[in-house]
């Protein structure tokens, strides 16, 4: 996922955590997981044992992978976080995301909700400001990001915001 060039040591995946999600999308989220233990990078997760969320780290952590979650208190009892990968109770969701970026050497995104789209932009409003020139990949099966890459690319027609933009992140279409 990330470009293996780059000396990365742990790598940050902002994904889903609903269970209802499509069955492909949690099956590759447990390969990406996987695949990050077999490269030796630490995945950096959400916490919790839910959803693509709950595979990726599933997927790590079978995989002999290091697995860091990092939850909020409030959300340890609905997103179940897993009792045998390191984890970090944070009081609130900002500490939770400051920390996540703080640890990541890089980012990949998979399919997720309204969570994930926070997180993201704030990821690329971070960038924006060149508060961080660290890696970004979405993984995106069946053009599961196109329509906010849309979004992204209007506000750069509209002059809002700058072309560069668009040149930091790759997407990837299989995991």
């Amino acid at each position: 996922m990330p470009d293996e060039s780059r000396r990365l040591d742990s790598v940050c995946v902002y994904c889903g955590s609903s269970n209802d999600a499509d069955p492909a999308f949690l099956a590759a989220a447990s390969q990406i997981g996987a695949s990050f233990a077999q490269a030796g990078w630490k995945l950096i997760y959400g916490g919790g044992g839910v959803g693509l969320m709950g595979a990726t780290a599933r997927g790590a952590h079978e995989a002999g992978g290091r697995v860091l979650g990092i939850i909020p208190k409030f959300l340890t009892g609905r997103e179940q976080p897993f009792d045998d990968v390191e984890t970090i109770v944070v009081d609130n969701m900002h500490e939770r995301k400051m920390l996540m970026f703080e640890q990541a050497d890089a980012f990949v995104v998979l399919p997720g909700g309204i969570g994930t789209l926070e997180e993201i932009i704030e990821l690329l409003s971070w960038r924006r400001l060149d508060l961080h020139q660290k890696p970004i990949v979405f993984h995106n099966p069946r053009g599961f990001w196109d329509p906010l890459f849309a979004l992204l690319q209007h506000t750069i027609n509209e002059g809002l915001t700058p072309p560069a933009l668009a040149e930091c992140w790759r997407s990837v279409e299989k995991a």
